[in-house]
Formats: C-alpha cells, structure tokens, sequence
C-alpha cells in the first residue's frame, strides 16, 4: 500500500537533523478539522496537506497548517513538500514540482548535490528594508554587549509579508551566547518591531560554510527555529543590500539550529550581478513514512 503521511527533514544531509515537517497525501479524504486536529497532534511547526490530482497548471493543491492555523505560506514546508510529490506523488520523475498554495504557485527545482540526493530551490520573494534598531537596545534584549554586534552593518528589519530583524553578530561565541528576553524585546516589537529575530556571523562551526545564525521565535511560543527559508530569504536580501558579501559570491551556506541540537544546512543563492534573483535551498532526507487509519 502507498504511504499516507512521511515524516522528513528539511535543510538536512542526514536524518534527524535539520527541520523536520510532517507531509500527509490524500487530503481530499481530510476535512478542514481533521486537518487542524492532525497538525496540533503532530506539533510540528507545519504540517502540510497535499490532494493527490495535478491542477491545471501541473501543480498540486497544498494546504499548510500550524499546531494553532491554517497560513498561506512558509520556507521550509515547500521545500519538504516538493520533495515528497516530486518522489512520492508525480507519475514521471522530475527535477521541477509546483507547489500550489493560497499565496499561489511555487514552482521548486531539484538539483543534484555532491553529498548524495538533491538540493531543492524556491526562488524568493521580493524582500523590502523596514526600519532599523540601535544596538545598544537589540543586545539588551538579546543579553549581548553592545560591542557584539558588528558596527559595520545595520540591524534592521526585512520584510515579505511576515519580517524579521536581522542582526549582524562580529563571533560565533556570540551567536550562541545570545538569549532572547521576551519582556525586554516587547519593548521593541510596541514599537514596531517584528516578532522574529534571525542573528548571524561570518565564523562558523565548519569550515564548508559560510555563515552561522540562529533564529528566535519566542514571541510565538517557540524558543528558536532549527532552520528557516523565510529567514534565510530575509538574510540573503539583507547581504545583498549592505554589501556583506563578494559580489562573485553566489552561493553560501547558512550552518543553523546548533543550539536546539537539530543541526541544518540552509542555502542561498543570488543572481547575476545584473540579476535580482535570490533562491533558497536545502536537502531533504525522509525519516518516517506510514498510512493513515482508515475510518
């Protein structure tokens, strides 16, 4: 019998790493409830629910839940979802699966990689500079000094629907001394300041990457994000903006999620210099796959 539901990991070269998301086929047979109740028990940050026939334009009908709602669009669901129709659901293999979501078509190119299976892309949105924060008031919050974070950069919000504050950290020794304190960086977000801050540096664990970082997500109930697409869309279009990388650097590689022991691998991947184009990219590795009980 062909499996319902796979459980994999997302910005990952190996199982149990990564950002894991659950992926559940047939949900023509699911009601909208059902599909809530699924995702709550699952807890993941998404859950997605895919129907198994190819709209007109190719694609494939996915509805993305939280434990808590239905939302429009996220990075990594699409990522692990393409990967699951792409080996599991289309009739022919593929190295492009269109993901079909209330934001509307995201078209997803596999590639292969040089460490086995594929690295999947999504071309990001258009990204916009919002306002910008003083230093000395983003380390309180995040229980840094004031001389951690890098001078040479704003810390500033981007934004593409949802937003970020992005932090340019000087060491990794301040990357994972950071802790966000939520009273303390309410202060900010009354102010106008997005709920979701997303902290790099130019050190790293491994000397294959290129950029450390980690992601606070605790104004919505979430310590840190092992791995994200949107932040690291919100990173790339920041490095692009401010100069923070050779402009004959296309490719770099975000090493994230050290620190809640899920450790990823995310990719970003600019244009030509005359190109704005910004991708995001990652592996998928399966971890869990079953069927559903049949009522």
């Amino acid at each position: 019998m062909p499996s319902d539901f796979f459980i994999v990991d997302v910005f990952a070269e190996r199982a149990y790493a990564g950002n894991p998301l659950a992926v559940v086929l047939g949900a023509e047979r699911l009601d909208d409830d059902s599909m809530q109740l699924l995702a709550a028990e699952t807890n993941y940050s998404e859950t997605t629910f895919v129907y198994s026939d190819p709209e007109a334009n190719g694609g494939f009908r996915t509805r993305l839940f939280t434990p808590a709602r239905e939302i429009a669009f996220a990075g990594h669901p699409i990522l692990g979802t393409a990967w699951v129709i792409g080996k599991h659901l289309a009739t022919t293999a593929t190295n492009l699966v269109k993901v079909n979501l209330q934001v509307g078509e995201i078209p997803v190119y596999f590639e292969p990689s040089g460490h086995g299976g594929d690295i999947l892309w999504f071309d990001a949105p258009t990204i916009t500079p919002g306002i910008q924060c003083d230093r000395a008031r983003m380390a309180l919050a995040l229980g840094l000094a004031t001389d951690d974070i890098d001078p040479r950069y704003p810390v500033q919000v981007m934004a593409a629907g949802t937003a970020a504050v992005i932090v340019p950290l000087r060491s990794l020794a301040a990357v994972q001394r950071a802790l966000l304190d939520l009273k303390t960086y309410s202060r900010l977000m009354a102010e106008g300041f997005p709920p979701l801050t997303y902290l790099f540096c130019a050190e790293t664990r491994h000397s294959g990457n290129d950029l450390s970082a980690r992601f606070f997500f605790e104004a919505h109930g979430v310590r840190e994000d092992p791995a994200t697409g949107n932040g690291a869309a919100f990173l790339a279009s920041y490095l692009r903006m401010h100069g923070v990388y050779p402009p004959d650097k296309r490719t770099w590689r975000i090493e994230q999620g050290h620190e809640v022991r899920r450790p990823s691998l995310v990719q970003i991947r600019f244009g030509a210099a005359t190109d704005s184009k910004i991708q995001v990219g990652g592996g998928v590795v399966a971890a869990i796959q079953g069927n559903l009980i049949r009522a």
